[in-house]
């Protein structure tokens, strides 16, 4: 046995036992004193040999017995705190991975708060705030691949990682700050990047070192969803030490390659999220994705497919990131092919979620910009079939946002796919994502500098005169005789046009049936276009008039064709058929509703109907409703340019004394709306019950069932609004119930404009219907609607549905918690 081991042996033996029995200050402290010869930096040190046999052997036992004489008492033997200052050095200086380790196990091992608790937490907290747990983890990286114990690593990974909560758990409302995880987490990203400095500097002085330990702690971190905390600090600091330094790049690279892949999910996305644009996240994960399976899974599938909450910028860094360099763009290419697979999938369009839909558009307008002409001709003729058959798709959509998205992306792909083809152009109204879309598809500039982004001015044109302001807006002088002075008309006053009016050939029609005459057989275009100008004016000074011919006028508007440019022709022709119905609404709404299901009608005819068919129950059900004004200007004669039409004498003294009476207090100077009978209670019958018994019968060119969902939607839409604005109606309850089988029927249809519509009509029923009728005679249709609402809000996939369908459970509440006091005596 070699003497000096057994003299290091019998040393701590001794000085352990007595340490556990010795009450004496002065001969603990000797002891303790004899002890740190053996660590590493005191003034006497021991043999190199005897150090490493005390760290490898013997330092664990004599950290727990420290531990375990932890009392008031003992750490009192001598004054000013020599005892615990001492005591707590071996923890400071002594290795940091063992000292760690024996800490950890003394917070775990306590039975609860106490004083031994509160002390060796405080001193935890000071381990970390002096940065041992650098040297924790620069230890393992240090340690030669099979000197290293993995069941070690795997001890100090769960300790290092799960501090916070183990911490939290022991002390409850006495944790330290230091443990809290927003603060713990941070440090250790600081820690680490200490120990990365360690590790490269090892590296220049040709030492070999593992970055494996790190990588898994870092790994573990993500997967506990501290990403933001630990990533916050490494990126920026690690995208600076990259940017110049490939020994940086080479560690960062391996760094992320060592990472588990139960992590690398978790890895990737806080990196794509803090990191900022593509170059950066290229330096931190270098070819990743070509050597990691589940990385290029994860890129390439799961954050592009399956993952749709991540923002614009976040969408170009990851996409951009498989643009710079050539080795990863065939993934790029294979990216696009299943975007636009996915994006013209039918059964996507129909239950995907519009804000994946609007994710994915994006994604495919940021691979084409990011794509070659060679790189896309290549596989034209794939993108080409998909792109069709999601344009396809996304026009026989319900949903406006849905066309507009097969629109933009149609018109962006096929400019790129077939650039030598005709462009195609589609008519969408824009807002702020078709704005951002478009942005998203629009090649970057070639040239970043300023110089070749502006106008190069030849010798000949700077030597030319221009006609305009040289120097800042100073007139160039101009040579004697040129004849501009001649030629000039600045001097000319421009002739007063603003109260000409244009001269019409044709008079306005006077009579109703000059307007149905002149809609029908008139070859003259202006007399035709004031018959429909003056159309809606005389239907309602003349009720009597329009009544004896309403049903004829309003099959002659229904198929009204535009035969001139007249502006705003929808708009008059169906303000002239809402004033129709409302004149006579019974024959009229009998007629338009027939009209509905009947054969040689277009879709746009369909839909009119059902506008004009709840505008004009809207102002039917309006409260005291006279005629309203019409919004054109009755045909007469015009006042004259600049003349004014004088004010009635009785106004203008009204408005004087108005003006110099003074009042102390001012009531309401208006009179409270007039009551009166709900007119539309009586035809409301007319408007709902033909619209609802027909919608399962097919035609040959209308199926509402098929492929008409869109008019099928508005159908929905517009019974729900003939039901709200049936409130208070005897018909109500019938109307109602018929409504509510209505929805029963078609509660699964696949679009989503459809099922909005129903659960429209759903609240339209609650608020219309009293309360006491709908429990009375509905009890069987509200169970079986509660429990479609509920599934509805809960699995619905368009977010609309979900909303609508929460507020309409929140109305069955209120219903119920109204009735409920009422039934309780």
């Amino acid at each position: 046995m070699d003497p000096a081991l057994s003299a290091v042996r019998l040393t701590v033996r001794e000085a352990i036992h007595t340490l556990s029995s010795c009450e004496d200050g002065g001969r603990v402290l000797s002891t303790l004193g004899s002890l740190r010869r053996y660590l590493s930096g005191a003034e006497n040190p021991a043999l190199p040999g005897e150090q490493e046999e005390f760290a490898r052997v013997h330092f664990s036992a004599l950290l727990r017995c420290l531990v375990g004489r932890l009392s008031p008492g003992w750490l009192g033997l001598l004054p000013d705190g020599q005892v615990e200052e001492l005591w707590a050095s071996f923890f400071l200086e002594g290795p940091a991975d063992q000292a760690f380790l024996v800490l950890m196990e003394s917070v775990e091992g306590a039975a609860g708060p106490s004083f031994r608790l509160m002390k060796v937490a405080q001193l935890l907290a000071r381990f970390l705030s002096a940065g041992r747990m650098a040297a924790v983890m620069e230890g393992q990286c240090r340690q030669v691949t099979e000197l290293a114990s993995p069941l070690l690593q795997e001890t100090l990974l769960a300790e290092v990682v799960g501090l916070p909560d183990r911490l939290g758990n022991r002390l409850q409302r006495e944790n330290l700050d230091a443990f809290l995880p927003q603060n713990y987490f941070p440090l250790l990203g600081e820690e680490m990047m200490r120990a990365l400095q360690a590790v490269v500097d090892s590296l220049r002085g040709g030492w070999d070192c593992s970055v494996s330990f790190l990588s898994q702690v870092l790994g573990k971190a993500c997967v506990r969803g501290r990403q933001k905390e630990m990533l916050g600090v490494l990126v920026p600091r690690l995208t600076t030490l990259t940017q110049g330094s490939c020994l940086w790049q080479r560690v960062c690279w391996r760094l992320v390659e060592r990472v588990p892949d139960r992590a690398v999910e978790a890895l990737l996305t806080g990196l794509v999220e803090v990191a900022a644009g593509p170059e950066v996240l290229s330096r931190l994960l270098g070819n990743l994705v070509m050597k990691n399976k589940k990385a290029q899974f994860v890129v390439t599938r799961k954050l592009l497919f399956l993952q749709y909450q991540y923002s614009t910028p976040m969408l170009q860094s990851l996409l951009g990131y498989l643009a710079t360099d050539s080795q990863r763009r065939p993934l790029l290419v294979q990216a696009l092919k299943g975007l636009l697979e996915t994006w013209g999938s039918c059964s996507a369009v129909r239950h995907a979620p519009l804000a994946q839909q609007c994710y994915i558009s994006k994604a495919v307008l940021i691979c084409l910009a990011l794509l070659g002409e060679a790189e896309l001709q290549d596989s034209r003729d794939e993108l080409l079939t998909s792109l069709m058959a999601g344009v396809k798709s996304r026009l026989d959509s319900s949903l406006p946002v849905v066309r507009r998205l097969g629109m933009i992306v149609a018109e962006v792909a096929s400019a790129r796919l077939h650039p030598e083809g005709p462009p195609l152009k589609f008519q969408y109204e824009e807002d702020e994502l078709s704005r951002e879309m478009l942005a998203l598809a629009a090649p970057r500039p070639a040239a970043d500098s300023p110089l070749e982004a502006s106008p190069v001015i030849t010798p000949e044109a700077a030597e030319t005169p221009g006609r305009g302001s040289v120097d800042g807006g100073v007139p160039q002088a101009l040579p004697e005789g040129s004849g501009s002075d001649l030629d000039s008309d600045d001097e000319l006053v421009p002739y007063d046009m603003s109260g000409d009016q244009e001269l019409k050939r044709s008079k306005a029609p006077t009579y109703v049936r000059d307007c149905v005459e002149a809609l029908t057989s008139s070859e003259d275009w202006e007399r035709w276009e004031a018959a429909l100008r003056a159309l809606e004016a005389l239907v309602i000074r003349n009720p009597a008039a329009a009544r004896e011919v309403s049903v004829e006028l309003a099959k002659v508007l229904l198929h009204l064709e535009e035969k001139t440019s007249v502006e705003g022709f929808e708009g008059l022709r169906q303000r002239a058929l809402v004033a129709v119905v409302v004149t006579d609404p019974a024959p009229v709404a009998e007629y338009l509703t027939s009209q509905f299901y009947a054969l040689n009608f277009s879709l746009r005819q369909r839909m009119d109907i059902l506008d004009v068919l709840t505008l004009a129950a809207q102002e039917l059900s309006r409260p005291g409703r006279r005629p309203k004004a019409p919004q054109c200007d009755p045909p007469g004669p015009a006042p004259p340019p600049g003349s004014a039409v004088a004010p009635a004498w009785r106004a203008v003294v009204e408005e004087r004394i108005r003006n110099k009476t003074r009042r102390f207090s001012q009531g309401s100077a208006r009179r409270g709306r007039d009551a009166g009978a709900n007119q539309f209670s009586s035809v409301a019958g007319y408007f709902f019950f033909p619209l609802i018994q027909h919608f399962d019968r097919p035609l040959v060119t209308f199926d509402l069932l098929g492929e008409d969902q869109l008019v099928l939607g508005r159908l929905a839409h517009t019974l729900g609004a003939l039901m709200y604005l049936a409130v208070n109606t005897t018909v109500a309850v019938t109307m109602g119930k018929a409504l509510l089988e209505f929805v029963w029927t078609l509660r699964f249809h696949s679009d989503a404009y459809v099922r909005r519509g129903l659960l429209s009509a759903v609240s339209s029923v609650l608020l219309s219907v009293p309360a006491e009728r709908l429990l009375a005679d509905l009890p069987d249709e509200l169970l079986e609607t509660r429990s479609w609402l509920a599934d509805v809000a809960d699995r619905d996939a368009d977010e609309d549905c979900r909303m609508l369908a929460v507020k309409a459970l929140l109305l069955l509440e209120k219903l119920r918690d109204r009735l409920l006091p009422l039934a309780s005596p």
